[in-house]
């Protein structure tokens, strides 16, 4: 299996929302097998469809859970049933914003309903770790990226980064950082 581009911040893909999967074919997991290889390929735990230009409420992970045991697999169409008032900090990075790392305050619980390869209904509750993959994916689905959870002192040093980035690759810094959300 081919391994497919990731598309890093800048790339107004990242910023769309994904459509929900109807078709549970052959094509679908074919995209969820190529999503494997790339993550693992990028030494990730979590990849949303998005971040490789294709806007399906699909993601992809492999990451323990909170006793270690690894746990990988495709998620479809995922909906957060409930949350824990329990929060975790916990450092986040992304693919798609390679090498920036920043605390990121999340439910320390989470339970999802979401739908298998073969669009078989299901739920789950995650906690820990686990629960931060499945968010922060879940996040991307729907055009939110972990810089915009941060802190603002945190915010702004990654937007420094970003600009500093894009003008060494002789890009315009206005473009990529335009593309962030207004503090909230």
């Amino acid at each position: 299996m081919s391994v497919l581009t990731i598309r890093v911040f800048g790339d107004p893909v990242l910023r769309q929302s994904a459509r929900t999967v109807t078709d549970f074919d052959g094509h679908l997991a074919q995209l969820a097998e190529a999503m494997h290889t790339t993550m693992r390929a990028a030494e990730g735990v979590g990849l949303a469809a998005n971040q490789v230009g294709v806007l399906k409420r699909l993601f992809t992970f492999a990451a323990p859970d909170d006793d270690g045991t690894l746990r990988h697999g495709s998620v479809v169409n995922p909906v957060v049933l409930s949350r824990s008032t329990e929060q975790q900090d916990g450092e986040e990075g992304c693919l798609s914003l390679p090498q920036l790392y920043y605390p990121v305050l999340r439910p320390q619980q989470v339970a999802v309903e979401y739908q298998t390869l073969d669009g078989q209904s299901d739920t789950v509750e995650l906690s820990g770790f686990l629960a931060r993959v499945w968010l922060h994916e879940m996040d991307h689905l729907d055009g939110v990226l972990f810089i915009d959870h941060l802190a603002k002192h945190d915010r702004q040093a990654a937007l420094k980064v970003l600009r500093e980035r894009a003008l060494a690759a002789d890009e315009d810094p206005t473009k990529a950082v335009s593309l962030l959300p207004p503090m909230m």
